[in-house]
């Protein structure tokens, strides 16, 4: 059953408790969704068991728990290595920039210099057999507690503004900021931008990250390290051609400021993390700072884009 990560003890020791085996939980960082699950040999009465479980599920909520969602379902599946099995839900993807592919759902509202690309960028774990395609880099990522697999709306959007604004044979600089697990600047790295920066809160993430370059044979070209966006300088010593902000809507535009001055003239900031509803409030934001919007893409309740100076 889905539930939030606040009730994820609570809806675990429920199922637990009621089919007297241990429950099994899975917390999905990107879509903030906790999947708690049971196995069992013999075929539950599925009513009886639903309305058991819904009883036990608002008795958490009336303690004053949020459940999210509270969805159960039953399933029949098949006896299998469930050590292995989950991992065919992480499959690869392919990310590309072409003008053409309405399947990039991006909306381009201007000017934006990019040019026709094929699909150049193939992010997969590291079980995946699937061959690049020539020129093709590849970012070996496997998912874990840190954001970013590539699978997120935010992220993919992130990677193809990556790809769209780098320059064959330019130099050109990267900055992270919120980097998670690392996947957009093993990306930068890879497609040849440099100096590659990037930073994040939490010293997990970071450490993840650490983890994440070295595998990629990137650790050299990238710099990490530990910082808060709130503490930054306001004027910064150093600007960057690309600036990649997934951060929550009210940190990006609290300290916009701080985020615009580590840009460059003629450079472009993407921001994403933001939920579609919140995305005007961020736009008008940072309009007040001199930057219009270029492009955007809004996927279920996400939307992204990607700013330059007007």
């Amino acid at each position: 059953m889905t539930t939030s990560l606040e009730a994820e003890d609570a809806v675990a020791e429920l199922l637990g408790s009621h089919f007297c085996t241990a429950a099994t939980a899975y917390f999905n960082l990107e879509t903030g969704v906790s999947i708690v699950s049971i196995f069992r040999d013999q075929k539950p009465d599925a009513k009886k068991v639903e309305a058991e479980i819904r009883a036990g599920l608002a008795y958490i909520a009336e303690c004053g728990l949020q459940i999210g969602a509270g969805q159960v379902e039953t399933l029949k599946v098949k006896r299998e290595d469930w050590s292995e099995s989950w991992k065919r839900h992480f499959k690869p993807i392919e990310i590309g920039v072409n003008r053409n592919d309405e399947s990039l759902n991006t909306t381009k509202l201007g000017a934006y210099g990019s040019r026709p690309f094929g699909k150049t960028l193939l992010v997969m774990p590291s079980w995946c057999k699937k061959r690049p395609r020539k020129n093709q880099a590849v970012v070996i990522l496997d998912p874990g507690l840190s954001f970013g697999t590539g699978q997120h709306p935010t992220s993919s959007f992130c990677l193809g503004e990556i790809l769209r604004v780098r320059q064959a044979g330019a130099a050109q600089s990267f900055l992270d900021i919120g980097t998670g697990s690392g996947i957009l600047a093993i990306a930068a790295a890879k497609l040849g931008y440099a100096p590659v920066h990037a930073f994040d809160f939490d010293p997990e993430s970071i450490r993840v990250a650490r983890a994440n370059a070295q595998k990629n044979h990137v650790k050299n070209k990238i710099k990490l390290a530990r910082g808060d966006v709130t503490k930054l300088p306001v004027k910064a010593a150093k600007q960057y051609d690309l600036v990649c902000a997934n951060l929550i809507s009210n940190l990006l535009k609290a300290e916009r400021r701080r985020i615009v001055s580590r840009l460059k003239n003629g450079g472009t900031l993407v921001l994403a993390g933001i939920l579609a509803a919140e995305f005007k409030e961020v736009e008008v934001a940072f309009a007040g700072l001199k930057l219009k919007l270029v492009a955007c893409r809004v996927e279920n309740e996400w939307c992204s884009g990607a700013f330059c100076f007007a």
